[in-house]
């Protein structure tokens, strides 16, 4: 198999319980929001855009489905008990915050899905990929089943394919998936690097951590994850993210750097160890990739800590055009701010590979914390791969028009944090969730579909 590879972005749709609850600690802008009024229909929408816009420029596109939410199962599970509509109900009328967390929509940020890893890093030269447990947030804990499910649909030969399970759900296992993972390498189907981001060493006592936020990525789940891909140690590196920026914001590495093929942007606050760190990147990148890699580092000076938060200038997408460019698909907030629209117009015009940016509306997800980088997950895929992927998630024009279409029926134009309690919600999505999957055609996906519930 030596066709040339490519990078492929898989978008989750904005599910129909998109909201503020705020669940999101060390995540400011969830926190911020919490409590106000949210729009699912526009923030699908606006995702939707997104995916499109990356259609035009001419990657290749696929879609992920939402998650079932509420999530009663999860809520019988707590205690909860009587029909779905009794289930629903009694947490509403008992525990609302348990109930928030079983109706977010967070699994649309699907940079936490997973980790994968090309076939030209791997011993066995299949695509491995292992699902992120996310323990670390209760809301987000729900998911792995969910998402394991639909990544074995979508990749689903086994010749091509390695699933693993998502790590054992413990602290010290803490894993959060892609959002701490960045691949860098000279071309998408040679061998790279691959830089595993950390909060935390569970077992290292000594080691410098945030004083104000929980970090959510352990090295012990790095390095497990780094040994089911089966990936060479030599080119593997693991790095600390910096605790200051941690207690800023920086929940997810991938809100403070971001690479594609051989260039790295990154904040000069991202890790712990500065310029070592970096200085250890390049120099692992030169002797794995026999070129040099092009890092960008933007300084407090030029852009503060703060305001990469606040724009999440850092978690947009480094895409590789056909043209072979490089372009930076970022939130429009990058262009309303002072620091970051001069930092991007510097950035375009310096000597570097990135020669474009485009800047996307994506104010709800933003709202709730999460970016461009947030809501794709990106996967190196040759043709042959490509070809074993389910065809039936494959953005096209015709796809992207009935989706946005199947959103304007079925979504509605508010819901608060309380309106999660109606019943009614959960059958207008799963009602929604039914009809999805003949646009997107992965068979009975949801549970309430095979139960017929």
């Amino acid at each position: 198999m030596n066709d040339t590879a490519f990078e492929v972005n898989f978008d989750a749709i904005v599910g129909p319980t998109h909201n503020y609850a705020g669940l999101s600690c060390g995540n400011l802008a969830s926190q911020r929001h919490r409590g106000t009024t949210s729009n699912p229909r526009l923030a699908a929408l606006q995702g939707l855009e997104k995916m499109k816009l990356l259609m035009d420029l001419g990657i290749k596109q696929a879609v992920l489905l939402p998650q079932d939410r509420p999530d009663v199962a999860a809520l019988r599970r707590l205690g909860f008990g009587g029909t779905d509509t009794a289930v629903i109900e009694q947490a509403h009328r008992q525990q609302p915050a348990l109930l928030a967390a079983c109706a977010s929509a967070s699994s649309m940020w699907v940079a936490t899905a997973a980790t994968v890893s090309p076939r030209a890093d791997t011993a066995d030269g299949r695509v491995h990929i292992t699902p992120a447990n996310l323990v670390s947030q209760p809301h987000r804990a729900i998911e792995p089943e969910a998402t394991a499910s639909a990544l074995k649909a979508i990749f689903h030969d086994d010749s091509v394919f390695a699933h693993h399970p998502p790590l054992p759900a413990a602290a010290h296992l803490s894993d959060e998936g892609a959002a701490n993972h960045t691949r860098l390498c000279r071309a998408y189907h040679e061998p790279g690097i691959e830089i595993f981001a950390y909060g935390r060493a569970y077992f290292d006592g000594g080691a410098t951590r945030p004083t104000t936020f929980p970090t959510r990525q352990t090295h012990e789940a790095s390095q497990a994850v780094a040994r089911l891909h089966r990936l060479d140690p030599a080119r593997t590196i693991f790095v600390q993210q910096n605790p200051a920026a941690i207690d800023a914001g920086v929940f997810h590495n991938d809100v403070i750097a971001v690479g594609n093929q051989n260039v790295l942007l990154y904040h000069a606050a991202a890790f712990a160890g500065g310029r070592k760190t970096t200085d250890a990147i390049r120099r692992r990148f030169h002797k794995v990739c026999g070129d040099k890699l092009v890092l960008i580092e933007i300084s407090e000076e030029q852009v503060s800590l703060a305001d990469a938060v606040d724009s999440y200038l850092f978690n947009g997408q480094l895409v590789t055009l056909p043209d072979g460019s490089m372009s930076l698909v970022c939130s429009q907030e990058c262009s309303q701010m002072d620091s970051t629209r001069h930092c991007l117009q510097q950035l375009v015009y310096d000597d570097n590979p990135i020669r474009s940016v485009h800047t996307v509306a994506l104010r709800q997800s933003m709202q709730n914390g999460g970016g461009p980088a947030c809501l794709r997950w990106r996967v190196a895929l040759t043709e042959t791969e490509l070809g074993r992927v389910h065809p039936g998630v494959l953005l096209d024009e015709r796809r992207y028009r009935r989706l946005t279409d199947w959103v304007e029926r079925h979504y509605r134009d508010q819901l608060t944090p309380d309106d999660l309690g109606d019943p009614c919600l959960l059958q207008e999505s799963r009602t929604a969730l039914d009809e999805l999957t003949r646009i997107l055609p992965l068979g009975s996906f949801y549970r309430f579909q095979r139960t017929g519930a």
